[in-house]
């Protein structure tokens, strides 16, 4: 029980530094700290990136900036999806499955990097034919094209969430920036939303098939939630480029730690 508080704070910390994104590294903990498998350690990480998700999908709620209803559609679409990865993530061989795992943190890694080194300067542009935008009220413009890549972002996000126990939002931002007009604290505000959604209802059905360790991830989870509060305040003092160039090689040091780790 110790160890599970002391490494969901450490989890939760990370969260707190670098966002819910951070959250990726609840698994690999799990997996080196307590030797669990993956699909073991996934409902575990999910609770600690669900709560830290919701956290900070409340504040957006209170600010306004969340797009409530695109969320609720790609969140549902992902709850009807996340048990098919989660039923998956049992049929395949867990060496395999951590060598998927790594690969995406080395994804995430790459992406980190790339966001890190990039000119403050730069501004993003909205593509001209971005199929999501917005009308003078600021809310999306409902239209076929626009609703099936939120649906289709949602599907990939909840297959994710059931097959490696991760809430997604490392492909739930991006598609954001690319497939809508909003400005990018909306789009990540918008995103804890989704995650808390997807990854809290893959917690509960990992529950309901007793696919959860209670003695675990209870004290995980509130360890991930203290951490998260004490990470908050000292994100404060770094500057974010150089918060995601530090994630960035965590997440490389572990990823090449699980391709070790399956080879062997």
């Amino acid at each position: 029980m110790g160890l599970s508080l002391l490494l969901g704070a450490l989890v939760g910390c990370i969260m707190g530094l670098t966002g819910a994104g951070g959250g990726i590294l609840a698994i690999p903990l799990l997996v080196f700290g307590l030797h669990l498998s993956v699909p073991q350690a996934g409902p575990i990480g999910l609770l600690a990136v669900g709560i830290a998700s919701a956290m900070g999908a409340l504040i957006g709620l209170r600010a306004g900036i969340v797009r409530y209803r695109a969320a609720l559609l790609v969140a549902v679409i992902g709850i009807g999806v996340t048990p098919a990865g989660t039923w998956l993530a049992h049929q395949l061989d867990t060496r395999y499955l951590t060598l998927l795992f790594a690969t995406v943190m080395l994804w995430v890694a790459l992406k980190g990097w790339r966001d890190a080194r990039r000119s403050k300067s730069t501004v993003a542009s909205v593509a001209v034919d971005c199929p999501c935008l917005r009308d003078q009220s600021g809310r999306f413009v409902w239209t076929p094209r626009c609703a099936s890549r939120l649906a289709a972002m949602g599907g990939v996000a909840g297959l994710l969430s059931g097959l490696l126990g991760v809430g997604g939002g490392f492909v739930i931002v991006p598609a954001l920036q690319r497939f809508s007009d909003l400005a990018m604290q909306s789009v990540v505000s918008t995103s804890l939303a989704v995650i808390a959604l997807i990854s809290l209802a893959g917690v509960g059905t990992s529950m309901l098939n007793g696919h959860f360790d209670l003695a675990i991830g209870l004290p995980f989870s509130g360890g991930a939630l203290l951490g998260m509060l004490l990470g908050g305040r000292l994100a404060v003092r770094w500057h974010p480029a150089h918060l995601k160039l530090a994630f960035s090689l965590v997440c490389l040091g572990v990823a090449l730690g699980l391709i070790v780790k399956a080879l062997h």
